[in-house]
């Protein structure tokens, strides 16, 4: 029972040195080398399949009917937009800026979508999976149009312009979030005995994403260590990731918290889609600075952590709390 009690209170730490372990592991035996190109195709198609049942499991949580904005989102989106437009606007006018590396790697940082697996872990935390869900969808909608608008000025590259950049985008971020969205709604309402079933899955949701997380963690440590960067530009790129996850953390728990909602607030703006950070550094700025996904994807994991581990030891205090003064009635 230790055993079990110790993985589910420390389920992403043990995640995340799984994920990199498994890396290192099977990139450093000759033998499974001709494995590689197959390993990639399967993980490209187990992790799509991981995050899809891990959302359909959490958006049978959420009634459309409370799928509604809030004034607050706006702020969080402002920031994320503002801050990108003016690094944007920065790399424009000075190309070649000895920063640029570092620019790119925070924008990126700052611009990336909340993560779609936020709504499992601000559950977790005791926030709303709809006000999450609600702000993940307006977020990408607005990074759809904003990136591809901007990123082809601050990063020119021939044959990228807005539309084919918006439609890469789109086909990117929507079918992953929609779809699971549009199914639980399905059987919400036309399989209610079927949906009550997997109401019933209160954990999975979670322990899905710590297997999606191993995975995400394992392709991290793939692209850092694959990344053709020197070191001085990888750990400048590490550091400003990692500014930029603290502030985001801590600038959405203040927004947030002004309004009532200081979990949700935190999770939509600290916790970010790291994959898709290192696709759009690969396809649309410079392949060193994808990596500040790779970095990102650690620092917002271990504030998670933190987190957790902080609900966590809140929730046994006032469970003791409780049995005292039940205690206490009964003599």
């Amino acid at each position: 029972m230790d055993i079990v009690r110790f993985v589910k209170n420390w389920t992403l730490p043990i995640s995340m040195i799984t994920g990199a372990l498994s890396y290192f592991i099977y990139a450093s035996i000759p033998a499974l080398n001709g494995t590689h190109a197959f390993a990639n195709e399967f993980i490209g198609h187990l992790q799509p399949l991981l995050i899809f049942s891990m959302l359909f499991l959490t958006f049978c949580k959420v009634k459309p009917s409370e799928l509604k904005p809030k004034a607050w989102f706006i702020w969080l989106a402002l920031i994320q937009c503002g801050l990108f437009s003016i690094g944007a606007f920065y790399l424009t006018f000075n190309p070649d800026t000895s920063l640029r590396l570092i620019i790119e790697g925070a924008m990126l940082s700052i611009i990336c979508p909340t993560a779609t697996a936020c709504a499992v872990v601000t559950m977790r935390l005791g926030g709303s999976a709809a006000l999450i869900t609600t702000y993940t969808i307006l977020i990408n909608l607005a990074v759809a149009i904003l990136a591809p608008a901007l990123l082809p000025l601050a990063h020119p590259q021939e044959g990228i312009s807005f539309l084919p950049a918006f439609f890469t985008i789109i086909g990117k971020i929507f079918p992953m979030l929609i779809c699971p969205l549009i199914t639980a709604w399905i059987i919400r309402y036309f399989f209610p005995t079927l949906h009550q079933f997997f109401l019933r899955m209160k954990d999975l949701a979670f322990y899905l994403w710590a297997i999606a997380l191993a995975i995400a963690i394992a392709v991290t440590c793939k692209a850092i260590m694959k990344n053709e960067g020197n070191l001085t530009d990888i750990i400048a790129i590490a550091f400003a990731s990692l500014i930029c996850c603290i502030f985001q953390f801590a600038i959405g728990k203040y927004i947030g918290g002004k309004h009532g909602y200081r979990i949700e607030g935190g999770q939509a703006l600290g916790q970010k889609n790291t994959v898709f950070i290192i696709w759009l550094g690969y396809t649309f700025l410079s392949p060193v600075s994808s990596i500040a996904g790779g970095f990102y994807s650690v620092w917002h994991n271990l504030i998670n952590t933190y987190q957790l581990n902080k609900k966590r030891k809140a929730d046994e205090r006032a469970a003791i709390a409780k049995t005292e003064r039940k205690e206490d009635n009964s003599k």
